[in-house]
């Protein structure tokens, strides 16, 4: 499976953890996302008034130089300690006739 491929899958995944993650392991996950996806801030810091922004703003400053592959290794790595940690959600799905 290519990196991006792999990247891909882990993102959706780490969707489905069971519980949800700490402040911290969000943003860590939100700055990785967003450097792996546009590279380095492209966006200027939301105003004061605005505290989720400006986290998240920040998480992803914090990876400004970063290379794209670098990040989606690194979202890789973290995002599969987070669902390691909390576990994901099963869904069942139950196909007509089936039994």
């Amino acid at each position: 499976m290519s990196l991006e491929a792999d990247f891909n899958t882990v993102a959706e995944d780490v969707k489905k953890v069971k519980t949800r993650p700490s402040n911290e392991e969000l943003l860590t996950l939100y700055g990785l996302y967003k450097q792996a996806l546009v590279g380095d801030v492209d966006i200027d810091k939301p105003g004061a008034l605005d505290a989720k922004g400006r986290a998240k703003w920040e998480s992803w400053n914090s990876r400004k130089g970063m290379s794209k592959d670098e990040a989606m290794s690194t979202y890789i790595s973290n995002a599969k300690e987070v669902i390691g940690k909390y576990g994901m959600k099963i869904t069942l799905c139950f196909i007509s006739g089936m039994i």
